[in-house]
């Protein structure tokens, strides 16, 4: 990714953030933190701020099994850069496993923001809810 714009590198990283989300395997995702990486959830367990990326690595597969299924982005609907950061919008849907409830459906229109320092992502900051829609 060196000499990339912003723009390139988000849309870069989205796609190994979305093979993550599809299958599991977050390696080429989180081959790419910093070690003082920050990441930001808005619900649940991990809820909050959290600091480095070895919590990242806890993080990442925890998602994974509340989604054992995977989930599918359905559109990438938006790329926004500015600065170090890029923001991307997006619609996905799975199933939910969450301990000791049924499986559910789920469809979510969720807004990420990668910063980045050099080739690295530094950060990231997740934000979803509903419209009152399906999506």
């Amino acid at each position: 990714m060196t000499g990339s714009s912003t723009e390139e590198k988000g849309r870069a990283t989205f796609e190994k953030f979305r093979r993550g989300l599809q299958t599991g395997e977050w390696s080429g995702f989180t081959d790419l933190l910093t070690d003082d990486f920050t990441f930001y959830f808005p619900q649940g367990k991990w809820c909050g701020e959290h600091r480095g990326r070895a919590k990242a690595l806890e993080f990442f597969p925890y998602v994974t099994s509340v989604f054992p299924g995977g989930i599918t982005v359905a559109s990438l609907d938006r790329v926004h850069v500015s600065g170090d950061t890029a923001m991307l919008e997006f619609k996905d849907e799975g199933t939910m496993v969450l301990p000791g409830a049924p499986p559910k459906p789920y469809k979510n229109r969720v807004a990420i923001a990668f910063d980045f320092r050099g080739d690295q992502v530094c950060g990231y900051r997740e934000y979803f809810g509903s419209d009152g829609r399906s999506y």
